[in-house]
């Protein structure tokens, strides 16, 4: 089996520019649903996380319901129910104008929304997790000091608890880009969908999966190199260490 690897330089059928170009155009999609999905996720993460570690009963049951509730249905089903269904529940005004939203944009919006949703799942597990690693003195010192229980929590117990659980971040940051291809069965034209429009046009299946295997790959390499930096420069002797045990036991 011969490999034509010159396919890559030629002009795709949309006039657009080389087939190389299309697929890295594919790559900026794919980055720019992972990067907005991942603010969501880390927002939303960390506010669900925060609340299940909380005092308050009502807080932590409804904390444990949203986990459960996305955390149990599969990813692809997510993706069809935010881009078919949810659209139909929204006030009429606001549905149609996610539902008339040109290309590709009626279908970023839903991928980025579903991705930040799923993700947060993970991102609360994670907050819980290093949250409940720290020592619970801390907390009660801090409010012993003066300070309220968001106080606490804001300059004492999330900055800590953020530098344990860098090491689990990195995988799922690196998670929610290979996850990004799902947008692909809503018609999203990200990595995976240019590749497999370049197999169904040009006929070269090997060519067109192992480019964007390699950009995938070279994608998620940049983004552990610079989440090692940043958990090196942020890093607390002994906090590290701590987060082994709740890790462990999930």
């Amino acid at each position: 089996m011969s490999f034509d690897w010159r396919i890559l330089l030629e002009i795709e059928p949309g006039g657009t520019g080389t087939y190389l170009r299309y697929l890295l155009v594919g790559l900026l999609w794919t980055l720019g649903t992972a990067l907005a999905a991942w603010v969501i996720a880390l927002a939303i993460g960390a506010i669900v996380g925060t609340l299940r570690t909380t005092p308050m009963k009502w807080a932590v049951r409804l904390g444990n319901l949203y986990v459960e509730i996305f955390r149990n249905v599969p990813l692809i089903v997510q993706m069809f129910l935010w881009f078919f269904v949810v659209p139909e529940f929204l006030p009429k005004g606001l549905g149609d104008w996610i539902k008339q939203q040109p290309p590709p944009w009626g279908m970023y919006i839903p991928a980025v929304i579903c991705l930040g949703i799923f993700t947060s799942v993970r991102v609360a597990e994670q907050v819980r997790a290093g949250i409940n690693s720290l020592p619970r003195g801390q907390r009660m010192a801090a409010i012993a000091m003066g300070l309220t229980e968001t106080q606490a929590y804001r300059y004492v117990v999330l900055p800590q608890a953020f530098r344990i659980i860098l090491p689990p971040l990195t995988s799922e940051s690196m998670n929610i880009i290979k996850n990004s291809s799902v947008a692909l069965t809503i018609g999203l034209l990200e990595l995976t969908g240019r590749a497999r429009s370049m197999q169904e046009f040009s006929f070269h299946v090997f060519e067109a999966y192992a480019t964007a295997t390699i950009l995938y790959l070279l994608t998620n390499l940049t983004v552990v190199l610079l989440m090692r930096a940043l958990e090196k420069k942020v890093r607390v002797p002994g906090l590290i260490a701590a987060a082994g045990a709740p890790q462990a036991g999930h």
